[in-house]
């Protein structure tokens, strides 16, 4: 039997400051807090598209997702494809077929038609974005225990545009925390820990076990003790929420009122905030149940353990909620923690990683080969304590949600660039200016840093065989242009930025 143990930890649309372990020092995370302090925490992780399908395919698959091509969310899908093709390459087939056993329980959320099943996953099979409080599974749980059904009250939601009610934000579910859907996905896997621990041990076997939380993805809707654990007086309202949105492009501000926030009063966006602490202290509460089930299995010498979210969320910060066309720190740059027995404990990595450099690094640990993960990078030099050449800075992209919205971005350690070929562009000084209020794009003394990171940009797409790069070569003055940007072929000549086209 080759091949190490690998429990991966997901949540869904969770931000990076909410952990204790990125210094939130009020929230209460202890469990992740734990798993940091024995592994590596990845201070610059970015998620690779800040929405869920097309985030949770590129894990699967090791591919940007402008080469897998599953660009949207089925519910809000806007013409793209909404399953990945027949003869996909995916992890969890590699491992199977390597001999793993792989188990999935929770959120899917990556095809309409094709399950986790179809991928090699062992578990039951749950559809959409939000807990499936309707799945039989879940029913029966609640009965087999005696336990009350779902039943909310206390909704917060604000006014629409054209004055219908919001999009439930948040609520206070009437049900103990055994009854919820986060301690049911968790007994769930631990009874499959169990299982894949005995046919481990028996030296059949070994396993990779994921557990993907629906939340804390809005609404946030948990019990009293959660509701109410953190007082909202306490709540430090974040810089971004002066937004005005001045010179930035109009989207947002479409954005802001479709999810209602000036609607809101102040004591209701911090409530807001206070929830989703409570909601991510229910699920840590959780994780530190299957890690409890992993110490008394006796395989936490013999088991990687991975955790890290499909994307962050905005909570308020630039007058926004959930995510979207805006290419933020607040759903871009994620929490991604690694432990892997045997390298050191508490390291901080500040290179620039991604949720798609977790499939090469789940195939090398199971010692299958990463190469068809065509756009992920392996971890495990980096969790090891090694100093691999690494990229010094990151691109990631956007297709669109409920409208098409292409968008490039470019981050490297002070500057963030944002191509937005409908809109204005956006450049933002990270050093000066952490929470991104000021796009200093058109700014004379930005213009050397513009160009520069234009011009890198433009490479990295023609590099990946990303074609947005076609709209840099016709639109920026990016280098030198050896092709026909027409793909006409009626001329063979190279293109410069020195040439002008003109009828001969």
């Amino acid at each position: 039997m080759t091949g190490r143990n690998i429990l991966f930890l997901m949540t869904d649309q969770h931000r990076v400051d909410s952990l204790g372990a990125y210094g939130n020092t009020a929230a209460e995370t202890p469990a992740l807090d734990a798993l940091a302090a024995s592994g590596t925490r990845f201070d610059r992780w970015f998620t690779p598209t800040a929405i869920c399908t097309p985030a949770r395919a590129s894990l699967l698959t090791g591919q940007a997702p402008f080469r897998h091509k599953l660009l949207a969310n089925h519910e809000r899908n806007v013409g793209y494809i909404e399953d990945l093709p027949d003869g996909q390459f995916a992890f969890s087939s590699a491992l199977r077929e390597a001999g793993y056993n792989c188990g999935l329980l929770g959120k899917w959320h990556a095809g309409t038609k094709r399950t986790a099943a179809d991928f090699g996953f062992d578990g039951p099979h749950f559809d959409g974005w939000h807990n499936a409080i309707d799945h039989e599974d879940y029913l029966a749980y609640l009965e087999e225990h005696g336990l009350p059904p779902y039943e909310i009250s206390d909704r917060i939601r604000g006014v629409l545009p054209n004055g219908g009610p919001g999009n439930l934000l948040a609520a206070r579910l009437h049900q103990p925390v055994e009854a919820t859907f986060e301690y049911y996905l968790a007994t769930r896997t631990i009874e499959m820990l169990e299982r894949y621990a005995d046919d481990y041990r028996s030296g059949r076997r070994p396993f990779f076990l994921a557990l993907h939380f629906f939340g804390p993805h809005l609404p946030y809707i948990v019990p009293s003790e959660y509701f109410d654990r953190f007082d909202p007086e306490q709540i430090e309202l974040p810089v971004s929420m002066l937004e005005t949105f001045a010179g930035k492009p109009p989207v947002q501000r479409n954005y802001s009122a479709h999810w209602a926030f000036d609607s809101l009063t102040v004591e209701q966006s911090r409530k807001l905030i206070a929830v989703s602490w409570g909601y991510i202290t229910l699920i840590d509460e959780q994780i530190a149940r299957v890690m409890a089930a992993l110490e008394r299995l006796g395989l936490v010498d013999d088991t990687a353990v991975f955790f890290t979210c499909d994307h962050g969320e905005f909570t308020g910060s630039h007058r926004l909620h959930d995510k979207g066309p805006a290419m933020y720190e607040d759903i871009y740059r994620t929490p991604g923690i690694v432990r892997i027995p045997g390298a050191p404990a508490g390291q901080v990595r500040d290179e620039f990683v991604s949720l798609l450099d977790c499939t090469a690094t789940i195939l090398e640990l199971a010692g299958v080969d990463p190469t068809p993960a065509t756009d992920s990078r392996s971890l495990v030099p980096l969790v090891a304590g090694d100093s691999p050449e690494w990229p010094d800075d990151i691109v990631c992209e956007f297709h669109g949600h409920q409208f098409p919205y292409p968008q490039r971005m470019l981050r490297n350690e002070r500057y963030k660039l944002v191509v937005n070929p409908e809109s204005v562009n956006e450049l933002y000084d990270l050093g000066l200016d952490p929470d991104e209020l000021q796009n200093v794009y058109e700014l004379p003394e930005y213009g050397a840093i513009r160009q520069r990171m234009l011009e890198r940009l433009y490479r990295l797409l023609q590099e990946r065989g990303d074609n947005f790069s076609h709209w840099m070569t016709a639109m920026y003055p990016v280098g030198g242009v050896d092709y026909d940007p027409s793909f006409g072929g009626f001329d063979d000549a190279a293109y410069t930025p020195e040439r002008t086209l003109v009828h001969e």
